[in-house]
């Protein structure tokens, strides 16, 4: 409630500065012409209420001379000192005329205000330096006592005053918009930033994961020909690898879209009830390498998991960056190498972090890494007319770099075969962690 009270009262502010700003940039002339026609109206009041008889009556020319000095209030936005002359010239002129007097000089106020608050220095200087003398001269012309000239340098320096505030009320307005579309323009940019890597988040994953299934589906369709007449089993099973991993991957993106847009009524499950919660699978884990190893395997790849060290807690988007880099080294190889056997090693390494002494070893010990290497027995070349584009290479990096690790591809061992490496830190923060592992 609070909220949208606050989100009322921006909105009203805003409308009313809107409109304050339309006016003054749009039509000055009507914001001037505004304010002489006011300060007419209260220099003609002591023209309409009656004189005494002992003196001389208003006249149409004393009259004029009070318009006169009004008059030059229609150019105060666009030349304030020049304006401020004018009406300054006009009240001198008025002073030795004998007609009605004026409680307040209205024009030489507004004049004053004006030139403090949106004069440059050098007029203001001017108006400082001038006034107060003209000031002086008039109340002498006038009355000539203490307390008047107290009154009008008090006057003056107020005027003045409230023009320097108005002056540095708006030169703080427009440092805070321009600061606040500083930051609306910081936000965009950082919203597209934050978009474009997004999509290369989504980008990478779809790679990953259409990549190693389209591969599975190519070389089980590619062997089941060759075996559908004399191993009718075997080509029966190539067939449901076919169907496994186009459904694992129909679920993968599924998933995936799910998470962009999830719309009322739609659900993770095609034969799940209208109107039903969305159920999304959880992210690749180092649990799901097992199941990987299995697909390639079906595919007639033989492959081998192995594990040393002492296994520790990995963060989430560090297991499926692990998960990826896998599966991306492993549909490589089937992509394009004629290798024949890959073995998988996750080799949980015990470090030290920089700038640690020998008295500190303990608490060096639990800075960790994971090596993840992805080893073929190929010739270290791409097959024949598979060229590929280098992008799973090159995401493999990007994910590597994104956990503060490395990654590395070349010529395995003796310069045979090819093999991926992975490097990422594994920071424990508590000893909770360790027991946890």
């Amino acid at each position: 409630m609070s909220s949208c009270t606050g989100l009322r009262s921006r909105l009203r502010t805003r409308t009313r500065l809107g409109l304050r700003t339309r006016i003054r940039i749009r039509s000055p002339w009507a914001v001037d012409a505004l304010i002489a026609a006011v300060v007419q109206a209260a220099v003609t009041i002591p023209f309409v209420v009656p004189r005494s008889a002992d003196v001389p009556p208003a006249t149409w020319a004393f009259y004029g001379m009070t318009t006169l000095s009004v008059l030059p209030l229609l150019w105060r936005s666009r030349a304030p000192l020049t304006c401020l002359l004018a009406i300054t010239a006009a009240g001198m002129a008025y002073l030795p005329m004998d007609g009605p007097g004026q409680p307040m000089p209205y024009s030489p106020l507004v004049a004053i205000f004006t030139v403090a608050a949106q004069a440059g220095v050098r007029q203001r200087r001017v108006t400082v330096g001038i006034g107060l003398p003209v000031v002086a001269v008039a109340v002498a012309l006038r009355t000539n006592t203490a307390r008047e000239y107290l009154f009008a340098f008090f006057l003056f320096s107020m005027v003045y005053a409230l023009g320097v505030l108005a002056r540095t009320r708006q030169a703080y307005t427009e440092a805070v918009e321009a600061r606040a579309a500083e930051l609306e323009r910081a936000r965009v940019v950082e919203a597209e930033r934050a978009a474009e890597r997004e999509r290369a988040r989504i980008a990478r994953e779809m790679h990953d994961i259409l990549s190693h299934a389209v591969s599975l589906m190519v070389v089980q369709a590619e062997a089941g020909p060759l075996v559908v007449r004399s191993d009718p089993d075997r080509a029966e099973a190539a067939f449901d690898a076919i169907a496994g991993a186009g459904r694992d991957a129909m679920v993968q993106l599924r998933r995936m879209l799910g998470v962009l847009k999830e719309e009322p009524g739609e659900s993770g499950d095609p034969g799940a009830p209208s109107g039903g919660p969305r159920e999304l699978a959880p992210q690749p884990t180092l649990d799901g390498l097992d199941s990987l190893v299995g697909e390639v395997r079906r595919a007639g790849l033989s492959v081998v998991l192995l594990t040393e060290g002492e296994p520790q807690p990995l963060a989430a988007d560090a297991q499926v960056t692990v998960y990826r880099v896998v599966q991306e080294a492993l549909t490589n190889v089937l992509k394009h190498s004629d290798a024949r056997s890959v073995s998988v090693r996750l080799a949980w390494k015990q470090g030290q972090a920089q700038g640690q002494g020998q008295g500190q070893g303990q608490q060096g010990d639990r800075h960790r890494r994971l090596s993840v290497t992805v080893t073929d027995d190929g010739t270290g070349l791409l097959k024949p007319g598979g060229a590929g584009s280098g992008r799973g290479l090159i995401g493999i990096r990007e994910r590597a770099a994104a956990h503060g690790g490395t990654a590395s591809a070349g010529p395995g061992p003796d310069d045979r075969g090819f093999r991926v490496c992975l490097e990422l830190p594994v920071v424990i923060s508590s000893p909770a962690e360790v027991g946890a592992a």
